[in-house]
């Protein structure tokens, strides 16, 4: 045994020696024999991105080389000033963000299979999602309705994947991700619970990509159906994949089965309630009287549709169609209260530039929330505006909007979205969801 130490000493010398740009020079040009296209990061922007940040911005960019220039979804090499590559991504001309990297070069020399092989890459990296999810106990014989893949937070920037049964419905919002569609479709069949596969692309972000929205259209004609029954935490609910986002808020799965466990003999309000999530686990929970309030009529004929699913007493819970403001004003002026209050508005800043009158929006919303909260009740209020998250001020409005109703708050639970959305540190930008719980006096 000792005699072969040295042997392999040797041998770890002769790898970690090796000039640390030649593995991925070697491996560009075994994928591509007449050169891969280089973008050269400006000086003093390369140790960014070799801390992990995902995103190389147009802005730090100094150079492009190479004949003919790389078009929009070609792998390219990330380098430092002196042209030594980092990485390697996906390129676009168009977009803010010139290259989405996939693989820093020490991942690239561990694992060269994946390097500059984008249709390896996926199947490797989808793979690790399934079994991710899997060993947080997703699917479950309670829930079947999960995130699969998690754009930046798994690895795989402008690609999402939410499973609801037997479907998978896949919102892109890169070009890449437009590109690579039938890599992408051929690794999700593999999935062996996915029957169907339904397209979402994000047509306004993918303008911005540089993409025509019309042949977008055209390209994701769906066989799948439109509509479809999942069950999350043993509640069963009808959802529209023409809805809102890929169709169903999988992120809010924690905090409602939260709220399942406070709601016992309390009176709760669910104000902008969707397909009823919130309120249709409050009443699981044993509220005696619950209250949905959305301003859509498709979101909600499903929330009335999941009260006959899960044999719910009509008498206990109920919705209304009514805009979330007008409904909670006239409340107030008729004195009513609740002991739970929940507010979930719509994503309201969802630009950094609209923060500032988003923040007011924030601000009266949750004033009005807390008027009818009894004293004593609790408030769980969230943001699914990312520019507001990654402020970091919501609590401060939330205060703000504590003094406006002439009320006193406290904190008691703060969440995100839950586990099967995972967030990569180094881009703290896909931290979008706050769900604050308070107590209001």
């Amino acid at each position: 045994m000792q005699s072969q130490l040295p042997a392999r000493l040797v041998r770890c010398l002769s790898v970690s020696s090796s000039p640390a740009s030649s593995t991925l020079q070697e491996l560009a040009f075994a994928h591509n024999p007449k050169g891969v296209a280089k973008v050269v990061l400006k000086k003093g922007k390369t140790q960014l991105f070799k801390d992990g940040s995902p995103m190389v911005y147009s802005g730090a960019v100094d150079r492009i080389i190479g004949r003919p220039p790389p078009k929009t979804g070609d792998a390219v090499l990330v380098a430092d000033g002196e042209e030594r590559p980092i990485g390697w991504g996906m390129y676009n001309p168009v977009s803010m963000f010139c290259v989405r990297l996939m693989q820093l070069e020490d991942e690239a020399k561990r694992d060269s299979s994946c390097a500059l092989n984008m249709e390896k890459l996926l199947e490797t990296r989808i793979d690790a999602a399934m079994q991710l999810r899997q060993s947080l106990g997703l699917p479950s014989a309670d829930t079947n309705a999960f995130r699969l893949v998690n754009s930046e937070g798994d690895r795989l920037s402008g690609l999402i994947v939410d499973v609801f049964g037997d479907i998978a419905v896949i919102a892109s919002s890169a070009a890449w991700v437009e590109k690579y569609k039938p890599e992408i479709e051929a690794c999700i069949h593999e999935i062996s619970e996915i029957n169907h596969i339904n397209w979402r692309p994000s047509v306004d972000i993918l303008k911005e990509e540089g993409l025509d929205a019309s042949n977008l259209k055209e390209m994701h004609s769906s066989t799948c159906p439109e509509r479809t029954k999942v069950m999350e935490n043993g509640i069963r609910y009808a959802i529209s994949l023409e809805g809102q986002k890929t169709g169903f808020y999988a992120d809010q799965r924690e905090s409602r089965k939260f709220i399942s466990t406070i709601s016992d003999g309390q009176k709760v309000l669910d104000i902008c309630c969707y397909s009823g999530g919130f309120a249709l686990n409050a009443a699981r929970g044993g509220a005696v009287n619950v209250t949905g309030i959305d301003s859509s009529l498709p979101a909600l004929e499903l929330a009335k549709e999941n009260i006959v699913l899960n044999n719910m007493d009509p008498e206990r819970i109920s919705f209304l169609r009514e805009d979330a403001a007008e409904f909670m004003k006239g409340a107030h002026s008729r004195n009513e209260s609740w002991d739970i209050v929940i507010l979930d508005p719509p994503k309201l800043a969802p630009r950094k530039k609209v923060l500032q009158s988003a923040s007011g929006m924030y601000r009266n919303l949750n004033s009005l929330a807390m008027r009818l909260t009894k004293r004593g009740g609790l408030l769980m209020t969230c943001s699914c505006s990312g520019a507001m998250t990654q402020s970091g001020t919501f609590l401060r409005i939330l205060q703000g909007a504590a003094s406006m109703a002439g009320r006193k708050i406290t904190l008691l639970r703060q969440a995100g979205a839950a586990c099967d959305h995972p967030i990569d540190p180094s881009y703290p930008e896909g931290a979008y969801l706050s769900n604050i719980l308070l107590r209001v006096l």
